[in-house]
């Protein structure tokens, strides 16, 4: 347990590149694992970007099994972030594996901003 928030071990490192080319739809793109941190601190996370008037995607209606829609890639290369969520599965799940491949093209090819989250996971895992 982390005693700044009583809560959540959370440990958050940050990388910054210049803005995408493209025009923003939303300024946060939220990656995670749902079953790990959509209840807790995604959605947590989600309500203080939200209360602070910053404009933040996050997918709640996505059907598990289901392969990654264009329009949720277009919606990740519109953002100027990406916050990444890595959990405990997230890198069992294939959604999120093909989110971070788009978000890391983003990265490289327009250098958006990807700022990962560990949440009870250690990083060097």
């Amino acid at each position: 347990m982390n005693p700044r928030n009583n809560e959540y071990d959370v440990s958050v490192m940050a990388s910054s590149s210049p803005s995408p080319r493209n025009s923003n739809k939303h300024g946060i793109f939220l990656s995670f694992r749902g079953e790990d941190t959509r209840d807790n601190f995604t959605s947590h996370l989600y309500s203080a970007l939200c209360h602070n008037n910053i404009e933040t995607f996050i997918d709640n209606d996505l059907k598990r099994g289901d392969e990654i829609s264009q329009s949720l890639l277009d919606t990740i290369e519109a953002s100027t972030i990406s916050i990444i969520i890595f959990s405990e599965r997230y890198a069992s799940s294939g959604w999120c594996l093909d989110e971070l491949l788009k978000i890391l093209e983003c990265k490289h090819d327009y250098g958006q901003i990807v700022i990962p989250v560990f949440c009870r996971v250690d990083p060097s895992h």
